[in-house]
């Protein structure tokens, strides 16, 4: 017996009135509500809003005599009020909560008890009614033949009116020894020729295939032994192209291919350094050295430094799918449905574990806590998302980037919920360089032809965005003058730029105060040098390494006055 089907023997076993299943595995959840049934001597019946109540065997039950029933539309009169389509719906959950209610000896089963299943019942637990009829229900069962009501649905929706009479468990999508199995039986119904998976291969298929359900896992499998009549290492790449699928059925994650690589990134020695010793971290050969699993990073600074391109990039170099979490996509209109979402999005993320969780500019997602102005609503998920932070137990690691640090809540940023915070700041003359050759590399120009030491110095004091901007309007220069571009051209659009530097001054020197005891920096102090001339800084000039020293030179407020021609 497994854990789940334990607690739910358990569970009906004392008489819990009402439970509510939270799944998106229908078929398994009644093959276990089954063998429940048979071990227990209890009646199974089943109710759906199409089909209403069958037996087990797929029969209407025997229901109450008409003189036991209570009347009116809410008892299942034989005329239900059809005004509206949602009426006649609620008027049928009422009729199928009464026939739990006046379920007694006569119909042969109340001996023994019985299991009322209720598929998809999570929209009427809203409407008044039905909402009181639950109550009463969940006051009289325990006293009345070991009846208990179980609600399967993959949406967990309990009125605030219901939170101490509904007990939720929630069932998780099968993890590796089950996809196994199906994988194995598989393998079996075919011939042997057609298999050609050794040891690795068939782990590697499974572990393709976490953040499935058990059919979609099947049918995956079936697909790519469909495709070319075998099923080989290769074929991995089938049941990814799925999983993409579901994790953006998700909602509320996406699952973000990005071509990144940190050789396109100019800078951040630093950072880079350390994600590169994190990158086996998450391997069975880690955890037996008694590696603990990193939990994440934060990455704030300067709109524009690169943050969001690093987050996309570690995806590339730790080979591990990379998910984005907006978390603005969490907050909905009813009550619990943010709160539900947040579980969702987690259960979807470490069901897809080993795997890297990407929130960008986190802190708009809480920005509204301090106000109240939501009911509380924005506590609740953070509440949730810090707990699962600090407990999490799936090899989840979760990169998350800030813009401004003043909306962080506090709570996020004590250590233990991630392990570094860096701080990543304009970039210095050597990083400047880097990124020049990088976006001219990526336009298809030599380095080389242009004077790539004279951009980085004009560029002082820009963001790499505003680098790359620069070059990409001397193309539209040179494109208009049917011509290539030149050092000339990007020079021009940089004496024309006013960076953010100047723009955002003051946010800036706060930021960088902010940071210098609290985060470390993104890149080596060696890799911040400024020349103060044309001539390159010599070594004896360059700051040593340490959080002090590792700061750029104070930004400029001034604008530089623009003078009109002529």
């Amino acid at each position: 017996m497994d854990a789940i089907q334990q607690e739910l023997d358990v569970l009906i076993r004392a008489r819990y009135p009402i439970l509510y299943l939270v799944s998106w595995e229908e078929p398994r959840v009644m093959r276990t509500l089954r063998q429940i049934a048979r071990r227990q001597e209890k009646e199974l019946l089943t109710w759906t809003v199409t089909d209403g109540w069958t037996t087990a065997e797929g029969r209407a039950p025997a229901r109450p005599s008409d003189g036991n029933r209570r009347s009116g539309a809410a008892a299942g009169s034989s005329s239900p009020r059809r005004t509206r389509s949602s009426t006649v719906e609620v008027d049928q959950a009422l009729e199928a909560l009464e026939l739990v209610e006046q379920w007694d000896h006569g119909t042969g089963s109340a001996a023994r008890g019985a299991l009322f299943v209720l598929k998809d019942f999570d929209p009427y637990v809203t409407y008044p009614a039905v909402e009181r009829r639950l109550r009463d229900l969940a006051m009289r069962l325990p006293y009345a033949g070991y009846k208990t009501i179980i609600v399967v649905s993959p949406v967990l929706k309990v009125p605030s009116h219901l939170e101490k009479d509904i007990t939720v468990v929630d069932i998780d999508l099968p993890g590796y020894e089950d996809l196994k199995t199906i994988l194995d039986r598989i393998v079996k119904s075919v011939s042997p020729d057609a298999v050609m998976l050794d040891d690795e291969g068939t782990e590697a298929f499974v572990k393709a295939a976490l953040g499935l359900t058990s059919a979609e896992a099947e049918n995956v499998f079936a697909k790519a032994l469909v495709m070319d009549g075998k099923l080989e290492r290769m074929d991995v790449q089938v049941v990814l192209s799925e999983k993409k699928q579901v994790v953006r059925k998700s909602g509320t994650l996406e699952y973000y291919e990005s071509d990144a690589k940190f050789g396109d990134i100019g800078g951040l020695s630093a950072l880079k350094d350390w994600l590169r010793k994190r990158r086996g971290s998450l391997t069975q050969r880690a955890r037996e050295f008694g590696l603990p699993e990193p939990a994440g990073a934060l990455l704030i600074g300067v709109q524009g430094c690169g943050k969001s391109l690093a987050a996309k990039a570690i995806g590339a170099l730790w080979e591990m799918p990379l998910l984005r979490f907006d978390i603005g996509s969490v907050f909905g209109r009813y009550v619990g449905e943010s709160e539900q979402n947040m579980r969702k999005a987690i259960a979807v993320a470490e069901a897809v574990a080993p795997c890297i969780l990407w929130i960008d500019e986190l802190e708009k997602g809480f920005s509204g806590m301090s106000g109240g102005e939501d009911s509380g609503t924005s506590s609740r998920v953070l509440s949730y998302f810090l707990t699962w932070l600090q407990e999490k137990k799936k090899p989840v690691f979760v990169i998350a980037t800030a813009n401004d640090v003043q909306k962080l809540p506090p709570e996020l940023l004590r250590k233990g919920r991630l392990d570094e915070i860096f701080f990543i700041d304009l970039p210095a003359y050597k990083e400047r360089r880097d990124i020049f050759e990088i976006h001219l590399r990526r336009r298809g120009r030599d380095p080389q032809a242009f004077d790539v030491d004279k951009l980085a110095r004009a560029a002082k004091q820009f963001s790499g965005a505003e680098i790359e901007q620069a070059i990409v309007a001397s193309l539209y220069d040179a494109f208009d003058e049917n011509r290539d571009i030149n050092t000339e051209d990007v020079l021009r659009n940089i004496e024309v730029t006013v960076p953010i530097s100047r723009t955002m001054a003051e946010r800036i020197e706060a930021l960088r105060d902010w940071a210098d005891e609290r985060a470390r920096p993104a890149s080596f102090a060696e890799d911040l040098a400024e020349p103060d001339s044309d001539d390159e800084p010599d070594d004896d000039e360059k700051p040593k390494r340490g959080r002090a020293t590792a700061r750029r030179p104070k930004v400029e407020a001034s604008v530089t006055e623009v003078k009109p021609e002529g």
